[in-house]
């Protein structure tokens, strides 16, 4: 078994280690999320939402620990790793507001006779993909509305960031998420990882936050199947420092 050494980006220093997913093992876990989504998705959007807000109130509990893994691994001052806890936890108290919510729709139909009723149902497994940037609000912007809804999670941080995302995996099983709902999946093989998920039919859903080549490679991969995809691409920043 591999492992990726997780280092601070000022120092150089060893933070610790995560297990290297192969693509063998990723395609394995989508056997895991699949079993997790049909349980998943019979619990009550009042469920959903409790545990989401129980999610929201333990990170906030411990957001100075998290500001510290997030400090550590991505490089940002401890202010601005303290303000991503906070906007990142704020996504799973939205979204256990808005689970108890389920749009719908009804209508007659214009000839008459006839009435029409719209019902939203999870869509099943659903493939996050996050960047090193905002290794806890990419995160939880995404896992939120996923679980909400009655999904389950295949997420793949950044291999510069994954601590982040394995402590928020950490407390949404504390806050009474079920084995097999949410995974977490670091690896140095993105391309191999992604596309086991990308290739198995009960995959049902990707979001992506990166670069628009790879999003381009991810859309490709996606268009055989239809797959529902939301996509979050560019992003260019470029900086002199003197």
């Amino acid at each position: 078994m591999t492992s990726i050494t997780v280092t601070n980006p000022a120092t150089g220093a060893a933070l610790g280690s995560v297990h290297d997913t192969t693509p063998a093992e990723a395609a394995a876990l989508v056997e895991s999320a699949h079993m997790g989504f049909q349980a998943w998705r019979q619990s009550s959007p009042r469920h959903r939402a409790d545990v989401l807000m129980k999610a929201f109130t333990q990170m906030a509990d411990q957001k100075e620990r998290l500001a510290g893994i997030i400090s550590q691994e991505n490089g940002k001052s401890l202010n601005d790793a303290a303000a991503e806890v906070s906007y990142a936890a704020e996504f799973f108290r939205w979204y256990a507001e808005e689970a108890v919510r389920p749009a719908g729709d009804y209508s007659p139909a214009p000839a008459g006779g006839v009435r029409n009723i719209v019902t939203r149902h999870p869509v099943g497994v659903a493939v996050l993909i996050t960047p090193w940037n905002f290794p806890a609000a990419m995160a939880t912007r995404k896992i939120g509305p996923a679980l909400a809804a009655g999904c389950s999670v295949l997420l793949k941080p950044a291999a510069e960031t994954p601590l982040t995302a394995f402590a928020i995996a950490d407390i949404l099983r504390e806050a009474g998420v079920p084995e097999g709902v949410v995974h977490v999946a670091a690896t140095t093989d993105a391309s191999g990882v992604v596309s086991a998920w990308l290739a198995d039919d009960r995959v049902r859903k990707l979001s992506f936050t990166g670069s628009t080549q790879v999003g381009r490679i991810l859309l490709g991969q996606c268009a055989d199947r239809v797959l529902n995809t939301s996509m979050e691409l560019g992003g260019n920043a470029p900086f002199i420092v003197t």
